[in-house]
């Protein structure tokens, strides 16, 4: 259909920009959904990427699955020729989803207009990142349920504010981190917390590319993006607030510019860059299947070291987070080069290596640990594993979690695969990246105010008390493996050990010890064979390592 004949002049003038325009009705009570009642719904933000759930919402119908999708909105009027053709932005569309383009109800700039319709079920929003809190706070509030792509928000306020929203109004919320519908990270988990692995010290993911053009350049710009298409004011949505502050610059602040507008992930007011966009795919499902959620420190480092053409977001990025369960995950990346470091869990007893990529995992292998230790070179190369998981699941990710979400809406039952307060706890911790980076200060996570706040060294300070106190090491959430692979074995001669006090050597009988102490043991026959030698543990543990693998 020509451009001209979507009668954008009348659909313009109908279109509000000011925040105080439209407001939302009360959210409407949890409704339960028959067996062959049909889920209306309405899409936010109409780019690339909510082509793909057009997609899935599409092939669902034709399979008879009782989804419609019921409405558009986008401040953007279109293009039918990108996206190989599907089209992308508001006219192009409700094409694609049967939509009449004059029909100012159900296709329209302003978002609220779409929540304001009773028949609207459910919210996808795929719009950039810094609209995607306020409009998915406004739908839950109006009763709708939500599915917002990754990352569920831009700032670390607004995700708190987005899980109290869906506390609040008990909607139901899936954040689309589409690799959390592959039961490779379950099965990992429960490996982990089992104990098989022993103490976990480490996880490490990487998502690297290299593109030639520049990172997200690869997204075009066309002539046709101008201010008569684009509605710049709205896009910016400087007259828009959430967690107490402005939801984007102002028109002043950020003139119209087609790169800013097509290519917002390389400017730091629309977007994170690769730390929000690719990290966040991985740090989510990896926290998951580490077993912890919140970093307790967080310090992230890299820079713009190539991509000199007028972004703000680096190409190279590495964020390092500490955790109370007393483990460390390691984040990397450059867009410039696009060989993996590789996503793996580290245990006293052994490395669960997680192979294949994409949304599903070809599935993982563990990796023993000789830990009879003393001195040696860096190790190069795996031996036989002791267990391999194999993920017979295949297919689209995203119509997978698509699925899911859409049962627990029928279900109405929040604990979707990839929920909100799995999604803040990732976020939060790729956002504490950013801001480490850009203000080169490390940072905690602060439990009660939920926020960060400037580190000190406190996080050293109480570690190393916690080792002269011989204490006992913090373990992940769901821990079910005691002390497996969790003890320190000291030499025999480590007795002789400790400081001298008024000359009196310490390992006399009756002197005192005050800072090396015995290993906390779990039972009576690990005592015996902790005085005995250090010999019978190593044994001990051995098998303990050899039943890893059953």
């Amino acid at each position: 259909m020509a451009k001209n004949e979507f009668n954008r002049r009348n659909f313009l003038q109908t279109s509000a920009i000011g925040a105080s325009a439209l407001s939302l009705s009360a959210a409407s009570a949890a409704r339960v959904y028959g067996a062959n009642e049909k889920i209306n719904i309405a899409f936010l933000g109409v780019g690339g990427r909510c082509q793909q759930h057009v997609d899935v919402i599409l092939q669902m119908q034709k399979e008879n699955k009782n989804v419609v999708p019921f409405a558009v909105c986008d401040v953007w009027d279109g293009d039918p020729k990108l996206g190989n053709g599907k089209g992308r932005g508001l006219y192009p569309t409700a094409e694609r989803c049967g939509i009449n383009v004059n029909d100012k109800t159900r296709v329209s700039r302003d978002y609220r207009k779409i929540l304001e319709l009773k028949d609207v079920d459910v919210a996808c929003i795929a719009t950039p990142d810094h609209w995607h809190a306020r409009m998915s706070i406004d739908a839950m509030n109006a009763g709708k349920d939500v599915y917002c792509e990754k990352p569920m928000t831009r700032t670390i306020a607004e995700a708190q504010e987005v899980v109290d929203a869906a506390k609040k109004s008990n909607r139901v919320m899936s954040v689309g981190v589409q690799s959390m519908a592959d039961p490779t990270w379950t099965e990992a988990y429960d490996y982990v917390r089992s104990g098989k692995l022993g103490k976990v010290f480490q996880g490490q993911t990487s998502y690297y590319r290299n593109y030639l053009g520049g990172q997200w350049r690869y997204y075009p710009i066309t002539k046709e993006m101008n201010p008569k298409t684009i509605d710049w004011e709205m896009f910016l949505g400087n007259k828009f607030e959430c967690a107490g502050a402005k939801i984007g610059p102002s028109s002043k602040e950020v003139p119209f510019d087609r790169a800013v507008w097509a290519q917002w992930r390389c400017y730091w007011p629309f977007g994170g860059g690769m730390f929000t966009d690719l990290f966040v795919h991985q740090t989510t499902h990896l926290i998951s299947a580490m077993g912890v959620r919140y970093p307790a420190r967080v310090i992230g480092g890299g820079g713009i070291y190539l991509e000199y053409d007028g972004r703000d977001v680096p190409d190279v990025a590495t964020i390092v987070a500490d955790y109370d369960e007393g483990c460390q995950v390691i984040i990397s990346a450059t867009m410039c080069n696009d060989t993996q470091l590789g996503e793996m869990i580290r245990g006293r007893l052994g490395t669960l290596k997680f192979t294949g990529g994409g949304d599903y995992m070809k599935g993982f292998e563990v990796y023993g640990q000789n830990i009879a230790g003393g001195p040696a070179k860096p190790k190069e190369g795996f031996d036989k594993p002791i267990h391999t998981f194999t993920n017979e699941k295949a297919g689209n990710a995203t119509y997978a979690l698509w699925a899911n979400f859409l049962d627990c809406v029928k279900a109405r039952k929040r604990e979707t695969l990839s929920t909100p307060e799995l999604g803040a706890a990732a976020f939060t911790t790729v956002a504490m990246g950013v801001q480490s980076y850009r203000t080169g200060k490390g940072l905690f996570w602060d439990k009660s105010a939920r926020k960060p706040i400037d580190a000190d060294s406190s996080w050293a300070t109480k570690l190393e008390a916690r080792s002269k106190q011989g204490g006992k090491p913090s373990q992940i959430i769901g821990w079910q493996g005691g002390d497996n692979g969790s003890v320190v074995v000291p030499p025999d001669y480590m007795k002789l050990g400790g400081p001298w006090i008024n000359g009196q050597d310490p390992s006399e009988p009756g002197a005192k010890k005050t800072s090396i102490s015995t290993p906390n043991v779990s039972n009576e026959t690990e005592v015996a064979e902790a005085s005995n030698s250090r010999s019978g543990i190593l044994s001990k543990l051995r098998r303990k390592l050899k039943g890893a693998g059953e």
